[in-house]
């Protein structure tokens, strides 16, 4: 009797979902006069939200614009949804840096991203603090820097110019969007769990893995944009977005736990048979997992991990691992590649420059081979790197980012935040800052980014704010440049690419700023 009854909590959300929706069906016909900024009876701003979603970058851009860079979301009654989104750089400076113990990722954030279980990018305070202080000491030892650029440079030539030189052949229309995407996920698997799904074969083959991960993204922008208690009916349900996100986790796990058993099983062979080899020099995959497992290892030998610490020593630490830097990873870099040579195919003087350079500084030969640039070699690349950066700037792979408050306080603009309040920063809006950029802010110009002397200029990374800004600083910045810097030199100067006539550009709605439609392009070889 006892398990047919329908728990209190459940009750309340479903009549906080049918409060929502009923005003929502009875104005839903008024949509054209709805504006994001009207806050109606019971229901609030969402409705305004709705409405504008296919285009929710812009418009929240022009109603920050119209506001002075910050702004009060008021969501439904009931719904936990009010909001302060943010673009202000004085304020991101605050938030992320000044006061930066006040405002964390917080419970709120960690309900909606519960796919990323207990990782880094769920995590606050002493966890957080472990993780970044463990991944930190990974992505800096010399050995998984070694391990990056051998196996950045061997899915670069075993894996995209092959495909690239197939569709060249061909001469079909390919969606780049998919190309990088393949690319990407393939090398973040490697570099995490050294593991390589082999996305990136000229038969383009499905995959359900890397779809997966997309899914979970779109899932996670959905329950931002309905109120709680809606996803969680749904999820209670099993219906809808929830049920697409069950499904999909019921790939993943499995997935992720199998590639962990068989790097246990792999790490162990090795400190058993080849002890002495992680010393002596030779080549050997040192993925993330194999850099983690080794400091479980010594933490464990030095009584670092307390007995009482399960997670630790658990496979699901391993797994919450791999999928927040997996996610992470495979997104970002493809995000900025594909709006970064949308922006190149464009706008044909930057294409040209790009292969000046190259030519003037990697002595490049035309001799129809392709061949790896070292990061020495990168280095010279000034004006690649500042066409990244203006790339990255219009478009940040992270169009948003969360933070939740802790205590009261007042932030520079003078807006007041209460504790526990939810805070909004839109990357995408401070890109149409005037202020930072000037009046050509939306202009795609390198330029701007390349001092008198020649060299880069350095902007605030809170002005600047593709890579965070503050101790939540991505860790991967300098991997994601070095990415981007031997990819797009390996396909500029051996294929022109060409976007298709009339193809739609616009972002679509996740928490990675994917093109809606992909980016079909054609693929011919420099002559």
């Amino acid at each position: 009797m006892g398990a047919m009854l329908i728990d209190v909590d459940v009750l309340v959300q479903i009549l906080v979902a049918f409060l929502c929706f009923l005003p929502l069906c009875l104005i839903w016909s008024w949509k054209r006069t709805i504006t994001l900024v009207t806050n109606w009876p019971l229901v609030g701003m969402l409705p305004g939200l709705l409405c504008k979603l296919s285009n929710i970058h812009e418009y929240a851009t022009q109603v920050l614009k119209q506001n002075g860079g910050t702004f009060q979301f008021k969501g439904p009654w009931l719904a936990n949804m009010d909001i302060l989104v943010t673009c202000d750089p004085m304020n991101v400076r605050y938030i992320s840096t000044q006061n930066f113990a006040n405002y964390t990722k917080g419970p709120e954030f960690k309900k909606l991203a519960e796919p990323f279980g207990d990782g880094i990018l769920n995590s606050d305070s002493k966890s957080w603090k472990s993780y970044r202080k463990l991944i930190h000491s990974i992505i800096k030892h010399g050995k998984f820097q070694l391990f990056q650029e051998r196996s950045m440079r061997q899915k670069v030539s075993q894996g995209l110019i092959p495909v690239l030189e197939h569709v060249s052949r061909q001469r079909t229309v390919v969606d780049l969007q998919d190309v990088f995407q393949r690319f990407t996920f393939d090398n973040i698997c490697i570099s995490i769990m050294g593991f390589d799904p082999k996305c990136l074969t000229i038969e383009l083959p499905e995959d359900d893995y890397r779809m997966a991960f997309e899914r979970v993204e779109e899932a996670i922008f959905y329950r931002h944009i309905v109120p709680e208690s809606i996803w969680k009916l749904q999820k209670w349900l099993n219906i809808g977005e929830e049920n697409k996100l069950r499904r999909v986790m019921l790939i993943l796990d499995p997935f992720l736990y199998q590639c962990i058993s068989l790097k246990k099983g792999e790490f162990l062979r090795r400190r058993m048979s080849q002890m002495e080899q992680v010393e002596d020099g030779k080549d050997e995959d040192f993925d993330m997992l194999t850099a983690c497992m080794a400091e479980q290892e010594q933490e464990e030998a030095k009584g670092e991990v307390a007995q009482t610490d399960d997670y630790r020593r658990s496979d699901r630490y391993l797994r919450d691992i791999a999928f927040n830097f997996i996610a992470a990873g495979k997104g970002t870099v493809n995000a900025g590649l594909t709006w970064l040579f949308w922006l190149i195919a464009t706008h044909p003087l930057v294409e040209e420059k790009i292969l000046e350079e190259i030519k003037e500084n990697l002595q490049a030969k035309d001799d129809g081979k392709w061949r790896h640039f070292s990061i020495e070699e990168q280095s010279k690349l000034v004006y690649l790197h500042a066409a990244i950066c203006e790339a990255l700037r219009l478009y940040p792979s992270v169009p948003f980012n969360n933070r939740f408050s802790i205590e009261p306080d007042v932030l520079p603009s003078g807006h007041l935040v209460n504790a526990n309040t939810k805070i909004l920063v839109s990357l995408y809006s401070m890109r149409s800052m005037e202020g930072i950029w000037g009046e050509d802010c939306l202009e795609f110009k390198p330029e701007r980014w390349i001092s008198e002397r020649g060299g880069i200029v350095r902007v605030p990374s809170y002005k600047f704010i593709a890579f965070h800004t503050g101790p939540r600083s991505c860790l991967g910045q300098d991997l994601s440049f070095f990415q981007m810097k031997t990819i797009v030199p390996a396909i500029l100067w051996n294929y022109r690419i060409q976007v298709v006539e009339g193809h739609p550009i616009s972002p679509c709605l996740s928490i990675t700023l994917h093109m809606k439609y992909g980016l079909k392009v054609r693929v011919s070889k420099r002559s």
